[in-house]
């Protein structure tokens, strides 16, 4: 059970009540003096404590859908919700996490980072936000560089000391841009572990971007596949018991591959599933179950 220090702050009146909503949200700008459509109607409902995992090629709107959620994109169509109500600017209790390495203060070592954090947003007193982030640095492996600087750490524990940092703010939404992608191949799969065991321990609703199916598979507890440009839902994956197959079992190869022929037949020709704005069903063990039938 989360601790009462990591437990997701949520005003909901009931659990029945999904913790985000996307209802036929579309994301637009304008280049040279043309209107682009980035994401056009794309209607989910998140649940409270899931992993959803955004997947689908690059340019496909994943980034821009993922700060809508966050309230720093406002959408050209539709609604974000969260607990009920509309998204209409960026706050504590969505928290984002990105690809970059230097998102901590510089001039402030990582438990300062973690303490102003809380001082900042939450009001925290200086006693308990010390103690709330030692607790933090602890459960994340940094305790014993604490009182270090940030550009003394490697990549992985600048991106360790970020995640800590986001959720020592017990966030209602954990938001995750591709946070590994520029990590070293077993930085990153050791970090994708972490990041697993922090969200099944805290409880938090997370919705992580990847372009990596073989991360998605990892991360997640539901895998949305998006279109090329503009991006639409394309499938929904729920992957049993909420994790996906263990590396090495034929079913995450298999899985894999299934997943990849779904983004695959999409790229240049967004096909007549998404152009009607219409996910496929999924069977509850991960595979598509219109994909036999559809072509």
């Amino acid at each position: 059970m989360a601790s009462p220090a990591l437990a997701p702050v949520s005003d909901a009146t009931t659990a029945d009540t999904p913790a985000l909503t996307l209802d036929g949200v579309s994301l637009a700008y304008v280049a040279d003096g043309r209107r682009v459509t980035a994401v056009e109607g794309v209607t989910l409902d998140i649940r409270r404590g899931e992993r959803l995992v955004l997947l689908g090629p690059s340019g496909c709107g994943k980034s821009s859908l993922l700060r809508s959620i966050g309230g720093f994109l406002p959408p050209s169509a539709g609604r974000v919700l969260l607990d009920g109500r509309p998204v209409s600017r960026p706050g504590p209790d969505r928290m984002m996490v990105l690809q970059d390495f230097d998102q901590l203060l510089p001039w402030q070592t990582v438990r300062r980072n973690l303490i102003s954090a809380l001082a900042w947003a939450r009001g925290t007193r200086r006693a308990e936000a010390e103690a709330v982030a030692d607790d933090m640095l602890r459960r994340v492996g940094l305790a014993r560089v604490a009182d270090q600087y940030p550009h003394t750490l490697s990549g992985g524990m600048k991106q360790r000391a970020a995640i800590a940092r986001a959720l020592v703010l017990r966030p209602a939404v954990l938001l995750m841009d591709e946070p590994f992608a520029a990590l070293d191949a077993m930085t990153r799969r050791r970090m994708q572990e972490e990041l697993l065991a922090l969200c099944e321990e805290t409880g938090v609703t997370t919705v992580f971007v990847t372009h990596a199916i073989d991360e998605a598979i990892v991360i997640g507890s539901r895998i949305v596949v998006m279109t090329a440009h503009p991006g639409r839902v394309r499938a929904v994956i729920d992957l049993p018991c909420g994790r996906g197959p263990d590396r090495g079992d034929p079913a995450f190869a298999a899985l894999e591959a299934r997943i990849g022929g779904l983004i695959a037949d999409q790229i240049g020709d967004p096909g007549t599933e998404a152009t009607h704005g219409r996910p496929e069903a999924e069977a509850t063990d991960g595979r598509p179950a219109a994909e036999a039938t559809d072509g």
